[in-house]
């Protein structure tokens, strides 16, 4: 390694060692420089480096996690890699980020010998009353928000049976779908035309449009039940329609 740039040599011996820029020796010295960016993604293709876990120190309680000689190869290594000058920041942060940050041990939730007899208990994730109540009265306005979608698309086509089923169809294979299906492809399972489909989409739209959430939780329930609910609705249909 050496420092990469002619500018901060030995005729700035003050100069902030942050600003300085090392390379390898074999560089020439008018090598170019790579961006922020591509020097981590060029650094991360370099393995973690396994932790050292002796430990060290005269109570011998410092762990040594790299040794000198293990941590200059890995800074040569970041270097190859980055195929670049890098400055004494960028490199710190480079070489750190192929370096375990901590050990991971398994600690008993009973607590050890060291805590007198006393017992911890895991935090229960099921939901309690008030979020349970919460729940419930989020669903059962979720249900009230789908009555009333449903109605302003029955209401769109006056009424009429065979419109609002080819509605709900169009509902299903262009919104709701896990298939996510072309309106093309959605016009030949309906047997009606693409222009029908379009018609139908903008009147599904205006529908949607129409309603007011007040938060993303309400909009994401609404569509869970109307998912289920319009799939409901579609399978009966296509039932009766096999039944005839």
């Amino acid at each position: 390694m050496d420092n990469a740039g002619s500018e901060g040599g030995e005729d700035e011996p003050h100069r902030r060692l942050v600003d300085r820029i090392y390379g390898l020796r074999e560089w020439r010295e008018d090598k170019p420089r790579r961006g922020a960016q591509e020097l981590e993604q060029r650094a991360h293709l370099i393995p973690v480096r396994q932790r050292d876990t002796r430990m060290v120190g005269c109570t011998g309680d410092a762990q040594i996690i790299i040794s000198n000689s293990d941590l200059e190869d890995l800074i040569v290594s970041v270097l190859e890699a980055c195929d670049s000058p890098v400055d004494v920041r960028s490199l710190r942060s480079l070489v750190m980020s192929r370096l375990p940050v901590m050990d991971i041990y398994l600690v008993p939730i009973g607590g050890g010998d060291d805590d007198e007899g006393k017992g911890y208990e895991p935090v229960d994730g099921r939901e309690n009353p008030e979020q349970s109540l919460l729940r419930r009265e989020s669903e059962h306005e979720a249900a009230n928000y789908v009555d009333d979608f449903l109605k302003g698309l029955h209401a769109a086509v006056r009424g009429k049976t065979k419109q609002y089923d080819r509605m709900l169809g169009v509902l299903w294979y262009c919104y709701l779908s896990p298939a996510h299906i072309t309106q093309l492809e959605a016009a030949a399972r309906l047997n009606v035309s693409d222009s029908l489909v379009s018609d139908y989409r903008r009147r599904i739209e205006q529908q949607l449009r129409a309603l007011a959430f007040r938060e993303i939780e309400e909009a994401r329930r609404f569509e869970i039940a109307l998912r289920e609910r319009v799939w409901t609705l579609v399978a009966v249909g296509a039932e009766e329609s096999v039944a005839v």
